[in-house]
């Protein structure tokens, strides 16, 4: 049964433009009064919480909301030259207006669809825009009819509170991370009333934002599987919204608020915001210390299966990340992993796309050394003639290079093994490697039309994981308290916090030529998130936050050339500049669909769109 919503103008409601559904004959896409009485969903815990979990549906998988999805729109990844209808490519281009038609046109942006559905059988069609309005009115619908359910425990009222909370605070960060500012929408509005409520700062926004998850966070259990509320559905409970989450994504939130960007934009200030730092940190480290006393299910995956937050290869209906990825989108339709996403990292002789995305050579070389150093530093062992070797463990897991076998099997003997190097048969600009690598984080050497493993592949992409976390709580503590060895009071330090991912893949510490100063550690945190979370859909936001998006480092795509010597290794390695991304100050922040921001005047454009 698949609900749809239609766009309205914002005349009938604050951006609200999913209020009037379409379709279908699902109790939830009717007026409450047609056939369904408020009685027969708000007066039990069983029916309001099948009124809540619709809201798990509004969750789009930013991987497979359509068949050409592209969430990587950093200094991370370069498309083809016959795919520039991905969004990355007219992101690089300056086009943000792209985020609701698509690049090219062809509605192929997981931001904004024409349509946008809640049908929980259905990955297509998830638009994180209209998506997030209709999740936020009705979470503001369940919160203003909870005085309705009499017959519940108190521990079944809190618990549809604190998720209906969760959502509220969830949809406006995510609207607010892409579009700025915006009116905090925390009751159910009519269309009849007259709109005049103004835009608010990002710190204003925000602040409302981390009310309602330290609300959901007091509220919520921090394991179902613990508490007599998630009994009659024990086991199945580990996508459900905890305390945890709810406290990772407050301290996501006030981070991001205390950001050099956002800090600007909210107060006038350059740098971060201290205390704002200080709250995000206090946050993190709660959720670092239920799981480290293992109050919540959250902990980070064994190095062996460090794959498994991203995907899965069993069967579709077996969700990865658990138990490391604290929140993010159910599995919808676990079977288009193959063609929604598979195929966007498999060159076309292997059966990928006509077009594909690769790794942009500038955004591999952040990957280090095993000794835990950069390449440029000294002593890093770093040597052009032989660049592969003795990397960084997550370097192997994330890229393809030259030599990589490809397939398993013995057909297709030509393809067997990567030929990336300048001429070989996968090095093509237009159709296959356009940089000389391939991404290898999402897909096996399995993933092709020989072997077939991605006939039995779930890839999901993750909002927020534990090895995320513990580097934004690094980053806070040290933009909050000032040192590699500060911390929240009984809780690890900065510097501990980074050393434990770098742990997890046997990198070693940070050396120590990198602590003598907050600025040093910054740019090795910085390097260190690019490579633990590389193509996860957070480097775009990364570079617009920390105020370096428009500086030539990151403006500058490249590819490298290279001949393949008799040995296997590269000869005469050199990089090239292939893209140069337009960034400017008006691309801190998507624009607003332009029909909807001339309503009233206290609305209005994002700034120089």
């Amino acid at each position: 049964m698949t609900k749809h919503f239609r766009k309205l103008n914002l005349a009938a409601t604050v951006l609200l433009i999913v209020l009037s559904l379409v379709s279908c004959k699902k109790y939830l896409d009717r007026p409450l009064d047609a056939n369904i009485s408020e009685k027969d969903v708000f007066t039990s815990f069983r029916s309001f919480q099948g009124f809540t979990e619709e809201l798990y549906a509004c969750l789009p998988d930013m991987s497979k909301s359509t068949w050409n999805s592209e969430w990587n729109m950093g200094d991370d990844i370069l498309s083809t030259t016959n795919a520039n209808y991905r969004l990355n490519a007219e992101f690089d281009n300056g086009n943000y207006r792209a985020w609701q038609t698509g690049g090219g046109g062809w509605d192929n942006s997981w931001l904004d669809d024409r349509t946008a559905s809640t049908n929980p059988n259905e990955c297509h069609d998830k638009g994180l825009w209209p998506l997030s309005w209709y999740g936020i009115r009705k979470a503001n619908l369940g919160l203003a009819n909870l005085d309705k359910l009499t017959t519940a425990t108190q521990e079944e009222k809190d618990v549809l509170r604190g998720q209906l909370l969760f959502f509220r605070g969830f949809f406006h960060f995510q609207l607010m991370s892409y579009w700025g500012g915006l009116p905090y929408i925390d009751t159910v509005l009519s269309s009849s009333e007259r709109l005049e409520l103004p835009r608010l700062s990002y710190r204003e926004t925000a602040l409302k934002a981390a009310k309602d998850f330290e609300e959901a966070a007091a509220l919520l259990p921090s394991n179902w599987d613990n508490s007599p509320v998630g009994q009659t559905t024990l086991g199945n409970n580990q996508q459900r919204v905890t305390k945890s989450m709810a406290l990772g994504f407050k301290g996501k939130d006030l981070l991001y608020a205390a950001s050099p960007m956002m800090n600007k934009e909210s107060t006038g200030k350059d740098g971060y915001d201290e205390e704002l730092c200080k709250q995000a940190a206090d946050a993190f480290a709660r959720v670092i210390k239920m799981s480290e006393a293992g109050e919540s299910y959250h902990k980070l995956l064994t190095w062996d299966k460090y794959s498994e937050n991203w995907y899965t290869i069993s069967s579709y209906s077996k969700h990865p990340g658990y138990p490391e990825v604290i929140f993010g989108p159910p599995t919808f339709v676990g079977w288009k992993s193959r063609w929604s996403l598979v195929n966007m990292f498999i060159p076309p002789p292997l059966g990928g796309e006509a077009g594909i995305s690769s790794p942009a050579a500038n955004y591999v070389n952040y990957f280090g050394m095993a000794n835990g150093l950069p390449l440029d530093a000294v002593g890093s062992g770093y040597d052009i003639a032989d660049p592969w070797t003795g990397r960084d463990p997550r370097f192997y897991k994330a890229i393809t290079y030259d030599g990589v076998r490809l397939i398993r099997g013995t057909a297709n003997a030509a393809y067997r093994f990567a030929n990336l190097h300048t001429g070989g048969n996968l090095r093509l600009e237009n159709t296959a490697s356009r940089s000389g690598y391939l991404v290898r984080k999402f897909v096996t050497d399995g993933c092709n039309n020989t072997d077939n493993e991605w006939n039995n592949i779930n890839i999901v992409i993750p909002y927020l994981r534990l090895g995320d976390v513990y580097l934004m709580y690094a980053e806070a503590v040290l933009q909050g308290y000032g040192t590699a060895q500060s911390s929240v009071p009984g809780s690890i330090t900065a510097l501990s916090a980074i050393n434990k991912i770098r742990t997890r893949a046997g990198v070693p510490d940070i050396d120590v030529r990198f602590l003598g100063s907050k600025e040093s550690l910054m740019s090795e945190l910085m390097r260190e998130r690019a490579v633990e979370l590389a193509f996860e859909g957070l480097r775009w936001h990364d570079l617009r936050r920390w105020g370096v998006a428009g500086e030539k480092k990151y403006t500058e795509k490249t590819v490298i050339d290279f001949d393949r010597g008799g040995n296997g290794k590269p000869l005469n390695l050199r990089e090239r500049v292939v893209v140069t991304r337009v960034f400017e100050k008006k691309h801190n922040w998507l624009p607003l669909p332009t029909n909807q921001v001339n309503l009233y005047p206290s609305f209005g454009q994002n700034p120089g769109w």
